[in-house]
């Protein structure tokens, strides 16, 4: 089987580890940041070409199959949308761009160059997680009554100094950069938001990030359940929890942890999960802690797909729900501000 030739645009944190794992599966052939040091830095370690703009890298690497997208939030889209209409497939970080309109032009210059769009979800692989779906998809829990979410991290003054991270323009929010992942968990498990209900407040970042810290949401799902979303990065000096409790007809689950990696309660109607694999230890960035690693298997199903015809983990369209799913939450605390 051929090896599959990648590009990364952005040199930040997240691209260390996606160039580790193109190594295992493929070929880092270039790398892209506008801080020369970032670029060449990455490039040195996985022999790879650097660049400082993303024009030259596409119009140089004519080998290029993939590209992987770890810019800012804000550039998600310029920078995918750039990648398809040359000719490559594209792998984007999440969340896949911070507005609706955004996604959608991702979406249609995919089909346009009859290219794939790939997501990231990766917390859809830890072990409870993948369990807990299973279980909803064949009807053991019957019908899902309600779902709550918490998302309790820290985020100290440390993690916003010099960078793009609390900007409105290049970060969108704490629901985009922290939790994008969570919110995807109730479109995935639950099903699509019909409304949102949100209030939300900057308590312990004044003067550090244009946006909110902490949020209380109720969500109506179009298939009739209710939920909350609870979250905030103003917990103490660490990351508390990250957790999804699920009360349905046929049984309670709550799978908890700081990552959403531990099965924390059962109780189901003649049924129980055992026996589930311990998953990967969670993105560490120093500082603070991030979800769950589990790019490997993100980047193994990307080369299912391009190789073996498999299916996608996560397409586009689900991206697109997740920022769908966001607007609704922050434009519901916008109006409610203005009230």
């Amino acid at each position: 089987m051929r090896k599959i030739n990648f590009a990364i645009i952005g040199c930040g944190r997240i691209a260390q580890r996606h160039a580790e794992h193109i190594a295992n599966i493929g070929k880092l052939v270039a790398v892209c940041d506008i801080v020369p040091e970032k670029a060449n830095a990455l490039a040195e370690k996985f022999d790879a070409v650097a660049y400082t703009g993303i024009d030259l890298l596409i119009k140089e690497e004519r080998t290029i199959d993939v590209v992987s997208i770890c810019s800012p939030n804000g550039l998600h889209a310029q920078h995918s949308i750039a990648a398809l209409r040359a000719g490559f497939h594209v792998l984007c970080e999440k969340p896949m761009a911070i507005n609706v309109n955004d996604c959608g032009e991702m979406i249609k210059e995919a089909e346009r160059a009859n290219r794939r769009l790939f997501a990231i979800k990766q917390n859809r692989f830890n072990p409870p997680v993948a369990a807990l779906k299973d279980a909803i998809d064949k009807g053991i829990l019957g019908k899902i009554y309600s779902i709550q979410l918490n998302c309790f991290w820290n985020r100290n003054a440390e993690y916003y100094e010099n960078t793009w991270k609390g900007t409105l323009d290049l970060d969108g929010g704490t629901l985009f950069t922290q939790f994008s992942h969570f919110i995807d968990l109730l479109y995935w498990l639950v099903g699509d938001v019909k409304r949102a209900f949100a209030l939300t407040g900057n308590f312990g970042h004044q003067g550090l990030i244009e946006f909110e810290d902490t949020g209380a949401v109720a969500l109506e799902f179009y298939n009739g359940a209710i939920g909350t979303i609870n979250y905030t990065v103003n917990s103490y000096r660490a990351n508390m929890e990250g957790s999804i409790t699920i009360f349905a007809e046929k049984g309670t689950v709550k799978i908890g942890g700081q990552y959403l990696n531990e099965l924390e309660y059962q109780n189901i109607d003649g049924f129980e999960f055992r026996d589930l694999p311990e998953g990967n230890k969670a993105n560490n960035y120093g500082t603070y802690v991030g979800s769950m690693s589990n790019h490997d298997k993100v980047y193994e199903n990307l080369v299912d797909v391009l190789l073996k015809g498999s299916s996608i983990s996560t397409n586009s369209f689900e991206g697109l729900k997740t920022v769908e799913i966001i607007d609704k939450i922050y434009q519901s605390a916008k109006n409610l501000r203005n009230c």
